[in-house]
């Protein structure tokens, strides 16, 4: 290579009169470091990486941290609701068998409880590992993205550790005739709680609460509340329970305008639901005989009528099974193994756009068919779902036999590279930290994380909304916008 031997004896020339001369073996030695730093450098900015970027690699790329204060909500708001739960002699209502409460006796009090296994509860349980990473110590949270900081004034967000989730469950546990009302309602007057806290506090005050943080995993969580909660930055697995009572809400005018009480992409983050069934790792992937599973409930309401009529246009389909019921200590076992003999899981909408059947599906190696022309899916731009998901429009599942016929055309090849880039992505929508009451460190290419990650992209819009509020002159309002996607 002659540029770098020219540079070799340039060197050598230069440093003559204080330097002996380079003998042959010197000019070799210089011509071979050379080379190697050249074919080094090149790796390192040649665009040899596979399309999808290691989870982790992408999170200590960043030199940028989330500082997060975590507001002081009493306890009863939080692990004080699972002390709550777990005290409690009553099962929940809506579910056949619930694997919790039998060993309700034997749990000791702790200042972290477990979460419940109940399965209507548990694939909502984000607010509680999100949560036990701000309260596991300082000195542990060296794989966290997101710093807790002590001082309001440092932080870039405020976390509101309310288990609005768990409460709104719990209240649904015990029957509906009290949901939607506000007597006798306990979620109704621990949702007022948490607001009568936030916005008494100067942080809420100086941003309008835009710089809080909520999870909503469950569509009703917050509900009497929501328009009030409606500028802070709202975790929740999808759109759709908003999207509906914003609908019936808007006087007849286009349910597609978003209004003011609504979730938008530009401030909020789009979560997973935290999944049933155990992972799957690829090395343990055998034969797959069936084309198509689905388990669930065929009757659903709202988006559901898709679900129904898929179920009828599917269910005598060969090489298609149609289950129905819940993962939950019954089901469980047939949702494994009808996971894991399947080629492809049938990801339908039902009360909302989204399931948790979706990650159930990804941690068993189903590839999945998402027929969800509404779906908005968690880490979009950190997590290419084209790479290892089929999406079709609801207008061609509906189709008799366009869908099997589809799922057919599908190759072997392709299925099996669909099911290697799904490997690579399955820790990311894993939660569980492995430490008893979520408290300890997080995996660092684990769902928290990305949560976190994915709230410090949304910094900007937020602090220049906060900027613009400021610079309002009293009384005056900002129009509604559009914040279509």
């Amino acid at each position: 290579m002659p540029p770098p031997m020219t540079a070799a004896v340039t060197v050598s020339t230069a440093t003559r009169k204080t330097t002996p001369s380079c003998s042959i073996p010197s000019l070799f030695l210089i011509f071979i470091l050379v080379s190697v730093l050249s074919l080094s450098l090149f790796l390192l900015f040649s665009d040899t990486s596979p399309s999808f970027q290691n989870p982790q690699s992408t999170i200590q790329a960043s030199s940028n941290t989330l500082k997060v204060y975590l507001a002081d909500l009493p306890r009863s708001l939080n692990y004080g609701l699972l002390d709550q739960y777990w005290s409690s002699s009553v099962p929940d209502s809506r579910i056949s068998s619930d694997p919790d409460h039998p060993l309700i006796q034997k749990r000791k009090s702790s200042k972290f409880p477990p979460y419940p296994e109940n399965p209507l509860i548990k694939q909502y349980s984000a607010e509680y590992w999100i949560t036990g990473d701000l309260m596991t110590p300082e000195n542990l949270r060296t794989q966290s993205f997101a710093k807790r900081v002590l001082d309001v004034n440092q932080a870039d967000v405020v976390f509101v550790p309310f288990f609005a989730t768990l409460s709104a469950e719990m209240e649904l546990g015990r029957g509906k005739g009290t949901f939607r009302k506000k007597d006798g309602n306990e979620d109704y007057k621990r949702q007022k709680d948490v607001i009568e806290f936030v916005k008494s506090s100067e942080a809420w005050k100086r941003s309008g609460g835009r710089d809080h943080v909520f999870v909503l995993t469950d569509p009703v969580a917050m509900w009497h509340v929501r328009s009030e909660i409606a500028p802070a930055i709202l975790l929740v697995v999808d759109f759709g329970g908003w999207y509906r009572l914003d609908s019936k809400s808007s006087n007849g005018n286009s349910s597609d305008r978003i209004q003011h009480t609504q979730v938008s992409l530009l401030k909020d983050v789009i979560v997973p639901y935290t999944h049933l069934l155990p992972r799957l790792d690829l090395s343990e992937n055998k034969k797959r005989h069936t084309l198509l599973y689905f388990k669930g409930a065929k009757h659903r309401h709202r988006g559901g009528i898709v679900r129904e009529k898929l179920w009828d246009l599917l269910f005598n389909e060969p090489g298609v099974i149609m289950e129905e019921g819940f993962p939950n200590a019954s089901g469980r076992e047939q949702s494994i193994r009808g996971m894991r003999t399947s080629e492809f899981c049938l990801h339908p909408s039902g009360d909302t756009p989204t399931s948790c059947r979706l990650f159930d599906a990804i941690q068993s190696l189903c590839i999945p068919v998402i027929v969800s022309d509404n779906i908005e899916l968690p880490f979009e731009g950190m997590v290419d779902y084209s790479e290892f998901s089929v999406f079709v429009a609801v207008d061609d599942a509906l189709k008799p036999s366009w869908l099997v016929d589809h799922l057919k055309r599908i190759s072997e090849k392709q299925r099996n590279e669909f099911r290697q880039k799904m490997a690579k992505v399955q820790p990311i929508f894993v939660y569980d930290n492995g430490h008893p009451g979520s408290v300890g460190p997080v995996p660092p290419d684990g769902a928290v994380n990305h949560i976190w990650k994915k709230v410090h992209q949304k910094l900007p819009m937020i602090k220049e909304a906060i900027v613009r509020e400021k610079r309002k002159p009293a009384g005056v309002s900002i129009p509604l916008r559009c914040h279509c996607t």
